[in-house]
């Protein structure tokens, strides 16, 4: 999957569920077939939990959207060919309203990218500026002004679904720091066993959960819904982010020195997992979403 998550995972079930047939045809298959890499150009400077106030514009001149503004934390912009960029067509109408779901071609005249360097010192994420960059029409997802409801259908899968790899990878990481803890006498530590223990069913049962996201959405399609994942992910999404946290703290007490090796890829996961709180939706936003959508709460003011 690597630097295309953003095309398996988001845009292609986005443009499955919710683009015209011409539109399936043209940029699924190259993203199956791994031929073309896309990021997400929805987080601005001064948009990232509050995504509804984005500013970048996008103004309609004959068969173009004329579109001028910046996105941050773009994955692997430095590589993609294709941006699912959320915009602003309608600037009198206040919030998500007068948003749409655009295809950024990448190379088009305007577009630059300025890398942003981690904590970790990678350079996955990205600046991207954009200066009158023509974008056709026939790039649109959804119809003009409809962009939040597509983008909501983008972060249910997001949530909901794109994080099963991510799962598998952690109980493996977990498998590893057990095996670690007894070949280096960490093992006998009744607390450490069961703080483990814990993790392990932790991971059990999110993987059960991403399982229940994904048959839901199946059963929706066959039904002659859209197979789009329901408000479970919010579920997901709110508790393997502090899984995933506490699963690198524990490799840290397994570990000790080793795990702040900075070439060792435990430091790098430690550090990265602060992110997942932030990433895909913050928690506190996964936490509204829940009391609102599935406990029935009233709406905070």
């Amino acid at each position: 999957m690597g630097a295309n998550f953003v095309g398996l995972l988001h845009a292609g079930p986005t443009i499955a569920a919710e683009g015209t047939a011409a539109q399936r045809a043209r940029w699924l298959p190259p993203i199956l077939r791994g031929d073309e890499v896309w990021c997400q150009g929805f987080s601005e400077p001064d948009a990232g939990s509050d995504l509804a106030s984005l500013r970048t514009r996008a103004v309609r001149d004959g068969d173009d959207y004329v579109v001028t503004g910046s996105k941050i934390w773009t994955s692997h912009a430095e590589v993609a060919d294709w941006c699912e960029l959320l915009v602003r067509t309608d600037p009198s109408t206040p919030g998500h309203k007068g948003l749409t779901w655009l295809v950024l071609p990448m190379d088009a005249p305007g577009v630059t990218v300025r890398p942003l360097r981690t904590i970790a010192g990678s350079e996955e994420f990205a600046e991207v500026f954009l200066d009158e960059v023509r974008v056709p029409v026939a790039n649109r997802v959804g119809a003009e002004n409809d962009g939040w409801r597509v983008t909501m259908v983008t972060l249910s899968f997001e949530r909901g679904t794109a994080f099963a790899g991510e799962v598998v990878a952690c109980r493996r990481t977990l498998g590893q720091l057990a095996r670690a803890a007894k070949e280096n006498g960490r093992w006998d530590d009744a607390a450490l066993r069961r703080r483990l223990g814990r993790l392990n069913a932790e991971f059990a049962a999110l993987w059960r959960l991403v399982q229940w996201n994904v048959s839901e959405a199946e059963a929706g399609l066959r039904a002659g819904g859209d197979g789009v994942p329901g408000v479970g992910g919010s579920v997901f999404k709110l508790r393997y982010s502090q899984a995933r946290h506490e699963l690198f703290d524990a490799a840290a007490e397994v570990l000790g020195s080793l795990s702040l090796d900075g070439d060792q890829e435990w430091t790098a996961g430690r550090l990265s997992s602060l992110s997942y709180t932030i990433a895909a939706g913050t928690s506190q936003i996964q936490q509204n979403i829940i009391a609102e959508r599935i406990l029935g709460l009233p709406r905070g003011r």
